[in-house]
C-alpha cells in the first residue's frame, strides 16, 4: 500500500503575532514533562464504569491486592511461571 502524498500545510495565519503576547513562557512545563505523567487514556465504556479517579484508585488497589493473594509482589511474573513449569 503507497502512502499518500500528503503537503503541509501552515494553518497559522500571518496575523498571529506571538512575539507581542505576554505572559507566555517557553519551556514553562518541559521539566513535568520529562518527569513523566501518570496519566491514563481510558476506553469509552471503561469510562462509563469509573466516574471518577478515586473508584479507578479502587478497583486497581483491588486487583493489586489480589494479585499480591495470588503471588508476592517482590516476584516477577515471568519467574512465577517459570516455577510453576519447572514442578
Amino acid at each position: 500500500m503507497k502512502k499518500a502524498n500528503r503537503k503541509f500545510t501552515d494553518d497559522m495565519l500571518p496575523e498571529y503575532d506571538f512575539a507581542s503576547m505576554k505572559g507566555g513562557v517557553r519551556g514553562k512545563y518541559v521539566n513535568k514533562y520529562r518527569a513523566g505523567t501518570n496519566l491514563v487514556l481510558l476506553d469509552p465504556e471503561v469510562a462509563e464504569a469509573f466516574p471518577t479517579d478515586a473508584a479507578v484508585n479502587q478497583a486497581l488497589r483491588a486487583v493489586l491486592s489480589i494479585s499480591r493473594v495470588v503471588r508476592p509482589a517482590n516476584e516477577p511474573l515471568q519467574r512465577a511461571a517459570q516455577k510453576r513449569r519447572r514442578r
